[in-house]
């Protein structure tokens, strides 16, 4: 997973994106009012640490820059204090980033300080893949002259506790290692808080019990994609996160709860009044405020990104 999405022909090396020009919409694709409430938040933070006159921002898995570019254009009280920084692996991404950013390939060494977030990071970070025969194995891959093959392991021994005791032929369920050392090591030297926003599920044995292909997707196109062995490089591949496998949060969320509690109703009204008192001859601001509407509507249906969680810890 890691050499199909990040190695050097690798889905996201190679120049997959998010974006309707992209494979995939995410939220900050559906236009700047994800950003807008983002920059609220990141304001009331500022303030809560007493209005610092350097406040840290880092988004990792900034992708294009298009979350950074939203923030940076809002209206901030804490523009004068504040450092961004988008950390993005992939060359080609980091290229498109917003001027005014710090532009990384990866977190800088040493203590944090301010806040930590990311939109749909863990899902794409490689997780290894646990399959139910009577016992639970590990699939690997085995290269081949007719392509990719899974293979699996002996049984596991000692059997991960977060996989449920037993399960139906062919069950499986993700082991989010990778995912889980990377929450861990930023709360082991963040002062602050750290904020993401993904496709979270409370429990390993929930995934267990569902249709693997629910949750183990690929992406290509702004369509589904094939069997996640299937043309490496050329599609997404992500799974939905169990939060069992992560250190314990301070809050969890859905995202419409989170987008609510951090002024996106305030910013629709905003919206609308603009629009209202400039409709007979709307200039670009005012149509950008008219779509406040429509873009609240995308961010919060409860069967799309509005179902999404938000997992945050405060130290």
């Amino acid at each position: 997973m890691a050499d199909a999405l990040y190695g050097g022909n690798g889905f996201y090396t190679s120049g997959g994106s998010a974006g309707r020009r992209g494979d995939f919409i995410t939220s900050p694709e559906i236009g700047p009012l994800f950003g807008a409430v983002i920059g609220q938040f990141l304001d009331a933070e500022w303030m809560t640490r007493g209005r610092p006159t350097e406040f840290n921002v880092y988004e990792v898995g900034a992708g294009p820059g298009t979350l950074a570019r939203s923030i940076m254009t809002s209206e901030l009280e804490c523009t004068g204090a504040l450092r961004y920084h988008a950390i993005e692996l992939s060359d080609h991404q980091r290229s498109s980033h917003p001027s005014g950013v710090t532009s990384l390939k990866e977190l800088p060494d040493g203590n944090l300080s301010g806040v930590v977030i990311a939109n749909e990071l863990l899902d794409n970070l490689p997780f290894r893949l646990a399959v139910f025969d009577g016992e639970w194995r590990e699939a690997f891959v085995a290269s081949s002259t007719s392509g990719a093959q899974e293979v699996l392991s002996a049984p596991f021994d000692p059997c991960p506790l977060v996989l449920p005791t037993s399960a139906t032929h062919g069950a499986r369920a993700p082991l989010i290692d990778e995912a889980a050392l990377w929450v861990q090591s930023v709360l082991d030297r963040l002062s602050g808080s750290l904020v993401l926003f993904d496709y979270f599920t409370a429990t390993t044995v929930g995934l267990a019990d569902r249709p693997w292909r629910e949750w183990l997707r690929t992406y290509r196109s702004h369509e589904r994609g094939g069997h996640y062995l299937a043309a490496p490089g050329e599609q997404d591949i992500t799974t939905e996160v169990p939060i069992d496998q992560l250190p314990q949060p301070t809050a969890v969320r859905s995202q419409t709860q989170w987008l609510e509690l951090h002024g996106l109703s305030d910013l629709v009204a905003e919206g609308r009044r603009v629009w209202e008192e400039h409709a007979a001859r709307p200039d670009i601001h005012a149509l950008r405020m008219r779509s406040r509407v429509s873009e609240a509507e995308a961010l919060t249906a409860p069967d799309g990104l509005g179902g999404f969680l938000v997992l945050e810890w405060r130290q």
